[in-house]
């Protein structure tokens, strides 16, 4: 058992919280009695994650996308008081972090994404409110784009969308997860062979034939689950608590 106190103190530190501006209110959004037994980390703070965290005895919570953003809670109402109120009648604590989660050089999804599909010699990438939060890099030995397709779909667990404009062979990508098809033009600027990210949009269609571009767009959610697994494996590894990862498989 650790105190929620520290486990929020460290992620804050760890996170480098205060650094980022952003939409999201980052760090411990909801409290719990003070205790945490069992974390259970999720991409989205719905009620279905809160259901599931529920059902597996969890006390702390932690996401990417939380509940507190700009002024979404002026009013406890509606969906609102029902998301609240489930957390107080579980005592459930709640940590988010938006930004500071995909910017991690650690335990960030851009991070990690990057690493999953075997890229190496990062480099910061993707500059949104002020801060670089995605990563760019190379491959060991050039691959073919269609075996870094198939790689990257084998990697986020889907097929996504395609937009094939760019080189037959790739040595370079651009990693952004969410919804990141603004920076496509920032891909193509940096002269990378393929960018990642999670939302396609019609703009980035264009963008990438004018470029000469190769881009992926392999979901929202499946890009950014990567940085809540690492947070959980490193609060278990941490603090000796059971932690663990509810996936909701969200198609989008």
């Amino acid at each position: 058992m650790a105190r929620l106190s520290a486990i929020a103190a460290y992620l804050d530190r760890e996170l480098n919280v205060a650094a980022f501006t952003d939409d999201a209110h980052n760090g411990l959004q909801v409290e719990n009695a003070g205790r945490v037994r069992r974390v259970c980390a999720g991409v989205d703070a719905s009620m279905a994650f809160f259901e599931e965290a529920a059902a597996r005895g969890a006390d702390l919570l932690v996401c990417h996308h939380g509940l507190s953003w700009g002024d979404s809670l002026r009013r406890i109402d509606g969906l609102n008081y029902r998301r609240l109120k489930f957390l107080l009648d579980h005592d459930m604590a709640l940590y988010a972090c938006h930004l500071p989660l995909d910017a991690h050089p650690r335990l960030g999804n851009n991070a990690r994404l990057c690493r999953a599909l075997g890229l190496r010699r990062l480099q910061p990438f993707g500059r949104y409110h002020g801060a670089s939060i995605g990563y760019r890099g190379t491959l060991p030995a050039p691959l073919s784009y269609a075996a870094f397709q198939k790689r990257a779909w084998r990697v986020l667990g889907r097929t996504g969308a395609s937009m094939d404009f760019g080189p037959a062979r790739v040595r370079s990508a651009a990693v952004v997860s969410g919804g990141a098809a603004g920076m496509i033009e920032e891909a193509a600027a940096a002269g990378v062979d393929v960018f990642v990210s999670g939302e396609p949009k019609l703009t980035a269609w264009h963008l990438a034939q004018e470029h000469g571009l190769n881009a992926l767009f392999g979901g929202h959610y499946a890009t950014e689950v990567f940085g809540v697994k690492a947070v959980a494996e490193r609060l278990a590894a941490r603090f000796g608590v059971d932690a663990g990862f509810a996936d909701l498989a969200v198609p989008f």
